[in-house]
């Protein structure tokens, strides 16, 4: 497919670049997925067009504070000198680090600005000195290995130095309010650098009806990476090297997915996160007599229109960006055209765009 086959024309002026005062206040388009047709209503509005029946599986990860700013220290352990005071300012000016996937204890996979004026062995030292990083590793487009020295507990130190790392289609600094609402209400596993974002509309208010209504809510962890907000830069959308992310099922969830199956009751998806993480278990299940088994892995699934969607029967996501990895896989769970035709209301009725934006429910 040809990855222009996922564009669609936006406005600046569409991209919500605060969220709104009240989580529950979005717009939800209800969108059919054989018809194609589709209605306006709101988040608030979500439990009473359910049937209460419904397996809802949500992504409890929690977004780090992952971007963070230092200073070059010198390489291979040595300081920077003093005999040359030029080149000593330029040694010390800002490095900006955002940490991707943890690699092992110590080690993150990171971009890093300027990349090409950090070399192997250089260190990076962050706050007062309390948090180092050494790079061992150097890839492309300014990625780099980083080992961590730290004072005191490394996620402390990060929770203290780091700035949220909101999406690059918000054109502002990230806020203290940012801390509490690019997260959601139930995050609290694992080490995102993305929220997931679907999520986000849901208060504790939401979810307590949502119980006494009858509904089930199990709950998966996938790290969302920087890799969600890449476009598909290769010339047919199947040659798309996609991004891995890590995720974990446990055996309760496994369970709740399982017997769900059995029983021919709807598994809601809220997010593609979910969607990545139930659909890469059960390709990797293939065969099994359960639908998915529990466990910790990497998504290397790619879905886009043509393949199958194995688990997942209805689903609860924002908008996505054109050509991107995301916009494929709802095409592949509700058809292209039907997604981008509900895409065209969409941008006409105003809706709010993207990960502080307005949200679809698909069934």
């Amino acid at each position: 497919m040809d990855p222009s086959e996922f564009d669609y024309d936006l406005s600046p002026g569409s991209i919500a670049q605060r969220p709104l005062e009240e989580r529950d206040a979005s717009r939800m388009l209800l969108v059919d997925r054989a018809s194609g047709a589709w209605e306006d209503r709101t988040f608030r509005e979500f439990q009473d067009l359910l049937g209460g029946n419904e397996l809802i599986v949500i992504n409890n990860a929690r977004v780090l504070p992952a971007r963070l700013f230092g200073r070059r220290a010198g390489l291979n352990g040595q300081p920077v000198g003093h005999t040359n005071p030029a080149r000593d300012e330029f040694l010390q000016r800002v490095i900006e680090v955002l940490l991707l996937r943890q690699l092992e204890s110590g080690a993150w996979e990171a971009l890093v600005r300027p990349g090409r004026k950090v070399p192997v062995g250089e260190r990076i030292v962050f706050g007062d000195g309390e948090l180092e990083a050494q790079v061992e590793g150097r890839g492309e487009y300014g990625l780099r290995v980083l080992r961590f020295q730290c004072e005191t507990d490394f996620h402390e130190a990060v929770a203290r130095l780091g700035h949220i790392p909101l999406p690059p289609y918000i054109k502002r600094p990230d806020e203290a309010l940012d801390r509490e609402r690019y997260q959601t209400v139930y995050a609290r596993e694992g080490n995102a650098v993305a929220a997931p974002t679907a999520g986000l509309h849901f208060t504790p208010k939401i979810l307590r009806r949502l119980r006494e209504h009858g509904v089930e809510i199990a709950e998966i962890t996938l790290d969302v990476g920087l890799g969600t907000f890449e476009p598909v830069r290769a010339e047919r959308l199947e040659e798309h090297k996609i991004h891995a992310e890590a995720y974990e099922i446990s055996e309760a969830t496994a369970a709740a997915v399982n017997g769900a199956r059995r029983e021919n009751r709807p598994v809601l998806a809220v997010g593609t996160t979910v969607v990545r993480a139930l659909e890469d278990a059960a390709d990797k299940n293939s065969g099994g007599a359960e639908a998915i088994r529990p466990g910790r892995s990497d998504a290397h699934i790619f879905l886009y229109p043509g393949k199958p969607i194995r688990v997942v029967d209805q689903l609860v996501t924002n908008f996505h960006l054109p050509r991107s990895s995301l916009l494929a896989l709802v095409a592949a769970f509700a058809g292209r055209d039907n997604v981008l035709r509900a895409y065209r209301h969409a941008v006409e009725a105003g809706y709010r765009f993207y990960s502080y934006g307005d949200c679809m429910l698909i069934r």
